[in-house]
């Protein structure tokens, strides 16, 4: 039987079926969505115009409580920090973390990942095949696409710049735009993936190319920035849910169920076990998400509260968990150098080690 989707930095696994569905079959277990493009040739305001005044559209809804709830992903938009989650939550800071205002979605849907290729231009992707984006920093944001005949969750997202952009998601799910998400095409084909495994995250891998991780420890790499694909020899047959890259030319380390972490120093010609843990006390926990600081740190976080950080280009890593045993399914630093985590408790500001500040002023940690 096929493992269950863990979309990285989600909190708990989905159940799906253990057979693989064609595009066109119901599966009860993930939302069904619809394919078509609201307005899709509109932009900018034109667009959020006319969905503003569509009945038919569904916002999330106001709630006090937003920034305490579940979130799934977390990102930088310039100098501002942007959330996204469950019930079509997005959320933004503009001092570092100390407040959040919620942003106005047309979406009650959980989003699963969200990307900014510059402090205006951002694109957030969830169930029902959702793909949202602004042009305003976060602040408001349109539909681009959806598709619910196809049941399938998008679960993460990466644009090389405002123009050309991927997503990636479930059942192989593999879309692509040329025109900042005015159209998106289906270009799953271009993946040796018969089986259709759950294509979990993407990312650009300095100095060398595209990377994704995913179920059955699939692994695809793109050297021209995904108009090819080749598979890679993976070291891991169990699913990985997150991928990030180092600050050195080829350096990848991906990650995924029961503590499982890998690096490799040449775009994943080869790869090196990292052991987290001792052999009697292993850390077992399932490793969702990551990010490389700007000050050269790597840092992952995953189920129970576990925050990994290294200090030199992932060759080991070290292993906090927070006390509340809280899942975190996404991680980046404030200019203060603190840890932005958000997950089951909704974001929450720690130290750089991941734990919990001693005042509630988001100052720096104290020595």
């Amino acid at each position: 039987m096929s493992e269950p989707v863990l979309r990285r930095g989600q909190t708990g696994p989905v159940p799906v079926m253990s057979w693989r569905p064609k595009r066109n079959r119901v599966s009860p277990f993930i939302r069904v969505l619809s394919l078509f493009s609201l307005l899709a040739v509109l932009q900018g305001g034109v667009a959020l115009q006319a969905q503003a005044n569509d009945p038919q559209i569904r916002y999330s809804i106001e709630s006090r409580k937003a920034a305490s709830s579940l979130l799934l992903d977390i990102t930088h938009a310039g100098s501002r920090l942007v959330a996204a989650g469950d019930r079509g939550h997005i959320l933004y800071s503009d001092d570092e973390g100390a407040s959040w205002v919620q942003a106005k979605v047309p979406t009650r849907q959980l989003l699963t990942a969200v990307y900014f290729t510059d402090s205006k231009h951002g694109w957030a992707v969830g169930h029902d095949a959702l793909i949202l984006a602004t042009t305003d920093g976060g602040e408001t944001w349109v539909r681009q696409y959806e598709d619910r005949e196809l049941e399938v969750p998008l679960l993460d997202v990466w644009f090389e710049n405002a123009e050309h952009g991927l997503a990636v998601g479930a059942y192989g799910l593999l879309l692509e735009t040329h025109d900042g998400g005015q159209s998106w095409d289906d270009i799953a084909d271009r993946l040796d993936n018969e089986d259709t495994y759950h294509l979990n995250a993407i990312t650009a891998i300095k100095d060398s190319g595209l990377f994704i991780v995913g179920e059955m420890g699939g692994m695809f790499r793109s050297a021209d920035m995904g108009q090819s694909w080749e598979r890679v020899e993976s070291p891991y047959q169990g699913s990985l849910f997150g991928v990030i890259s180092g600050n050195e030319a080829g350096l990848v380390v991906a990650f995924g169920l029961r503590g499982h972490l890998f690096r490799s120093t040449d775009f994943g010609d080869s790869w090196e076990t990292i052991v987290l843990g001792s052999s009697d006390n292993p850390l077992e926990a399932g490793l969702a998400d990551g990010n490389l600081l700007d000050d050269g740190r790597m840092v992952i976080v995953g189920h129970g509260g576990v925050v990994l950080s290294s200090e030199n280009h992932g060759r080991s890593f070290q292993i906090y968990s927070r006390p509340d045993r809280r899942s975190l399914s996404g991680v980046v630093a404030n200019a203060h150098g603190n840890l932005l985590l958000v997950g089951q408790s909704g974001v929450v500001t720690a130290s750089s080690s991941g734990a919990n500040l001693s005042n509630e002023n988001n100052k720096p940690e104290q020595p």
